[in-house]
């Protein structure tokens, strides 16, 4: 009897570039950091040196924090390592807090043990005539190491890797290079505003990059998705510099499922190979096909199916017009203008259970704006309808402030006492003290833990103001100061027990039937990230610990200031009218602090009321497309099991 042919798997079919899939950044950085360990030990029994590449920005912070961890738990040194870092701005100084020289000291090179005297990082304050000196000579200094081990690589959202831009070429060695606006604008968020950003960098070349003996790419989150797919599925080319890397010999992407999102295999499992047709994936697929043939999903067609390469769904769920009608079913009950739930009424396809009612409600707000940005309508329509809505104020977002509005609001102070008769000599003090030190302050400088104090408590009156607006009593808003934002600059401490301790005390007082929290994580100063990471700690710590609550309490996730959820992915979508947009923007503009430019605001110029009005808006606009009621706009959310 013949044997049966094994089954190819095609599942990375369209796939030039080997990508390795991780559900969390942090387990991707596990991975490289393991793959790293590995080649340091190994070099170590051959008594060798380790020659690594390192790169800078938030996608390697994980990374190093492990190195930083296997070195203190598991004695993995250093000191036959020798390191060549990618890039440095120029100009700026070694010290300034953006450097990446400071960098690499504070995230890696302080807390272990390696030889100061085999770091190596171009120097952003070297004469500009004696550059081509210094990279000459740090391309000859790699050659003489023996060249690098294992680079690793970002990358950047217009495809660049070290700060290699588009248009840079395969033979490019280190050098000093003009910075494109997208990738100043992507790093705006690093600087108090875009003028500061520098628009030089010194940078290793591509043909330096290629000669590493092996490569590993780490990119994390939605907003690196289309670049991933180009690199990795489409023509290599000068104008996206990661595709290049099609040429290496052991290259590897190492991404997590937001930054994989774009890939055929994750975007259209269908196009390669056998698929599991679960009712998600049906949604996904008929939607991206209605939207792609600008057609709404009730007149979508046989031959539409066909044609999109969906002929495999009609053979096993029969019609189109069957398929058809089961997905606008599903669209069509995602959309309610209950989000507590609708009293009194059995209505089993509805996104939230209609007991308890009224419902216990924790909306963490990861800044003290998100709530009212990223929610506002749902926010005012949870109160309205009678649940008991709080708010966690997860950190004091005090870094967003300006100085002007430190001595705006301490020249208030002062007068106030003034005109109370109170004595101002201690108010008065400490406004003539904040004034000294922001005319002298430097771009570099953290400022004065009172000057952090203040501008918190200038957020924190905002908050208070917006749900003073839509009805909250004071009793239910809590600012709870998670530990790890009060750094004072961009980078954040990791996610901490007290962060989660904080977290779990708040819960177990409330005791929520609903949760909402922030899920989008493109957020570029990654605050999002880590209060979504402490809010799911603590559920999973209450969980575990048998808390009877817990059990029928729900985790709703939104979007808003910064990305919106893809409409296939929507469980529930809230309806506003435009009163009720307008009635959003009018609370948004409670948060004055935050009006016009504010500092470290990323990369989208707009204001954070024109964000939230045009994405909800954008979202009403899609489900009209669709074939559904076209509302103003539409707040909306998905549910996160944990």
């Amino acid at each position: 009897m013949a044997k049966k042919a094994a089954a190819f798997d095609l599942t990375d079919s369209f796939e030039k570039i080997p990508v390795k899939i991780f559900n969390t950044p942090k387990d991707g950085s596990l991975f490289v950091a393991k793959e790293i360990a590995a080649i340091i030990r190994e070099k170590q029994k051959k008594k060798e040196k380790c020659v690594l590449g390192l790169a800078t920005g938030s996608t390697p912070i994980t990374l190093y924090a492990e190195l930083v961890r296997m070195h203190k738990e598991e004695k993995l040194s250093f000191k036959n390592v020798i390191t060549f870092n990618l890039d440095e701005y120029y100009p700026i100084d070694n010290d300034a807090l953006q450097s990446y020289n400071r960098f690499m000291r504070v995230n890696l090179f302080n807390h272990i043990d390696i030889n100061p005297k085999n770091i190596h990082i171009p120097n952003g304050e070297i004469n500009k005539d004696d550059i081509k000196e210094h990279c000459r000579q740090y391309e000859k200094m790699i050659k003489d190491a023996g060249g690098i081990d294992v680079q690793i690589l970002g990358i950047g959202v217009n495809g660049h890797i070290g700060f290699n831009e588009p248009g840079s070429g395969l033979i490019s060695k280190t050098r000093l290079t003009t910075l494109a606006n997208s990738t100043r604008i992507a790093n705006a968020y690093e600087f108090a505003n875009i003028s500061q950003v520098p628009r030089l960098a010194i940078t290793m070349g591509i043909s330096t990059i290629m000669q590493s003996k092996k490569v590993l790419l780490m990119a994390w989150g939605n907003s690196k998705a289309p670049v991933v797919k180009k690199a990795v599925e489409e023509d290599d080319t000068e104008f996206v510099p990661a595709s290049l890397l099609q040429n290496h010999d052991d290259v590897t992407f190492v991404v997590d499922n937001a930054a994989a999102a774009e890939l055929t295999r994750i975007k259209s499992p269908w196009l390669t190979g056998d698929c599991d047709w679960t009712d998600k994936m049906i949604k996904k697929a008929v939607v991206n096909m209605a939207l792609k043939l600008k057609k709404p999903v009730l007149s979508l067609t046989n031959t539409d199916y066909n044609e999109y390469g969906l002929s495999d769904l009609l053979v096993e769920k029969g019609e189109a017009y069957e398929i058809n009608l089961q997905v606008y079913y599903m669209l069509r009950d995602s959309i309610t203008g209950w989000p507590g739930g609708k009293p009194d009424v059995e209505l089993p396809t509805h996104p939230e259970r209609s007991t308890p009612y009224p419902k216990k409600v924790v909306l963490f707000s990861p800044h003290p704006d998100d709530d009212i940005i990223s929610m506002g309508g749902t926010f005012q329509r949870l109160h309205d309808q009678g649940h008991d809505v709080h708010v966690g104020y997860q950190t004091s977002g005090n870094i967003a402030v300006t100085d002007e509005f430190v001595t705006r609001f301490l020249d208030f102070a002062v007068g106030f006492e003034q005109i109370a008769g109170i004595d101002t000599s201690k108010s008065g003090k400490i406004l003539d003290n904040a004034r000294k030190f922001i005319a002298k302050k430097k771009s570099n400088q953290v400022d004065t833990p009172v000057i952090r104090a203040i501008k918190g408590l200038i957020r924190q009156g905002e908050a208070k103001a917006t749900c003073r607006y839509v009805g909250i009593k004071e009793d239910n808003v809590h600012f709870m100061n998670l530990p790890f934002y009060e750094t004072g600059t961009i980078e954040k401490k990791p996610m901490g027990e007290k962060d989660v301790k904080i977290t779990i005390e708040l819960l177990r007082r409330i005791k929520p039937h609903q949760v909402y929290c922030a899920g989008d994580f493109a957020d570029p100063h990654g605050t999002h990230k880590v209060c979504f990471n402490v809010v799911l700690e603590a559920l999973q710590r209450i969980k575990a610990a048998g808390d009877e609550w817990i059990s029928d309490c729900w985790l709703w996730l939104y979007k808003g200031a910064w990305q919106e959820w893809n409409i296939e992915e929507i469980e529930m979508a809230i309806p506003m009218s435009p009163d009720q947009v307008l009635q959003k923007r009018n609370g948004i503009f409670i948060h004055q602090s935050q009006k016009d430019m504010v500092p470290f605001q990323g990369s989208d110029s707009r204001e954070f009321w024109q964000r939230a009005e045009e994405r909800n808006a954008a979202t009403a606009a899609l489900y009209a497309d669709l074939g559904l009621t076209h509302y103003a706009a539409m707040e909306a959310f998905v549910r996160y099991e944990y």
